[in-house]
Formats: C-alpha cells, structure tokens, sequence
C-alpha cells in the first residue's frame, strides 16, 4: 500500500460511513469490481478495501459518477491486490463428499443427505432431509443425480419468479428475453449483449427472495445497460430491501 493511498484510507475512517449513495461497478479487464459509494464533504476520494473483500468509495459530493469510475480504473490494480490478499483469510467451503450425513442447501435451508441403496434412482426432500436413492451408489453417481435434481426444481422455480417479476417491468414494454441457466464460475446470473438472461444453477440454494433478487437485477439491466445511479433507482424501486438479500447471497 502507497504512503498517499494508506493516508487516504486513515482520513476516511473519521467519516461515519451511514448512508449508501449508491452501488457502482467498473469492468477492468475481464475482473468486475463491485463497490458502494459513499459521498461526503470531504475534499478528496478515498478507496477502502475491506476484510470481507467488499469495496468502499468515498468521495466528496461533487464528484460525478464518471469521475469517481475513471478514479477506480486507475487504482483498479491495487483493489485486486487488496482483494487477494483478504480472500486468504476467508473460510473455505470444504469440497462436498457426497456421503450421508453431509449438509446441502436447498431455498436457503440446510438438509442432511441420506443415500439408500434402491433399484429406482430418485431424489426426494423429506422431514429435513435429501434423500437420494440407487442402486449403485458412488460419490460420483450421488452428485450426477442431486446435481441434476437441482437443476430441474431450479428450472422450475427461475421460470416461475421470472414470469412473475417480469410483469412488474410492463410499462417498459420490454420485449420478454430468451432465459437460460448456465453454470457460471462467478456470478450469480448475467445479462448478456444480446438481451438473453443466464442464471446459475447454484442459485437453487439460495432463498427465494435471493433468487427474486438477481433476477430483479438482470432484468433492470435490459432498462439500464451498466450500473449506472438509474439502474440502482429502478432496483430499489423495484425491490425496496435489495441490499439485505445481496448480502446474504454473498455470504452464501
């Protein structure tokens, strides 16, 4: 860390940091880097990156949108630096083993596994459990049938918030976009240039209000292509607590 950037960080811890302006992204390279804006009185724009990798910006109130993004490009190096560094120290989910006993989340709610030996295979939720059953039960052929079970009941869930949350959007008479779910490393789900929305299928695990939540923020994205402060004025009047399942889909 730089002598002028650690000033800057120390300056900032004076502020009693209450009050959101906005959430904002820049793309660098092929890293997007989320952050909250913070605007005060202050005379100079500070970058905070925090223990939980989350980033904070605070700059002084005359700062425009595109001043305060074209001042995150130029540190975006150190932010990433910063936020690597942090990562070390978060806790690893520990890789799934597929065994009885093993929890798993589905809707937000954690189930134990129960494997059964069986001539049918099946999946089924029953008195806080994932029961899968088969007739040749491998750690490789458990995860094939509940990855695929997951998939299926998250189909069917996206499709049916997605057609609820959508109608929402009717005065933007938005042509209704091609819906696809799509195993992504990084994100939750993505608007696509060509209109298409993805959303991952770990998703399913998350709460409903999550899963409404992303999909909300997607479908924003065909009114507003970036992050700008019009697009996060149509999220939270469209979801009023957004933030509070955004943290907890990032703490899932």
């Amino acid at each position: 860390m730089d002598k002028e950037q650690n000033l800057n960080m120390q300056q900032t811890n004076n502020y009693q940091l209450s009050t959101i302006n906005c959430q904002l992204s820049v793309q660098y390279g092929k890293t997007e880097i989320n952050f909250s804006l913070f605007q005060t009185d202050r005379k100079t724009l500070s970058i905070e990156v925090n223990p939980d990798t989350s980033v904070n910006i605070v700059a002084p109130k005359t700062a425009t949108i595109d001043e305060i993004q074209a001042k995150v490009l130029k540190r975006a190096s150190w932010i990433i630096k910063q936020k690597k560094y942090f990562e070390a120290f978060l806790p690893r989910i520990p890789e799934r083993q597929y065994i009885s006993g093993e929890t798993h989340l589905y809707l937000g709610r954690r189930y134990v596994l129960k494997i059964k030996k069986s001539d049918i295979n099946s999946v089924k939720l029953k008195a806080g459990n994932i029961i899968v059953s088969c007739k040749n039960c491998t750690q490789q052929k458990v995860k094939h049938l509940l990855t695929n079970w997951y998939y299926a009941h998250g189909e069917k869930r996206f499709n049916k918030i997605f057609d609820n949350t959508f109608l929402s959007f009717n005065r933007f008479k938005l042509e209704k976009p091609q819906f696809e779910i799509k195993r992504m490393k990084n994100r939750w789900g993505s608007c696509t240039a060509s209109q298409r929305i993805l959303l991952n299928p770990e998703l399913i695990k998350a709460p409903s209000k999550c899963i409404e939540y992303v999909i909300i923020h997607e479908i924003c994205h065909l009114v507003h292509h970036n992050h700008s402060k019009e697009f996060y004025e149509l999220l939270s009047d469209k979801m009023h607590d957004w933030e509070r399942w955004k943290e907890k889909l990032e703490r899932l």
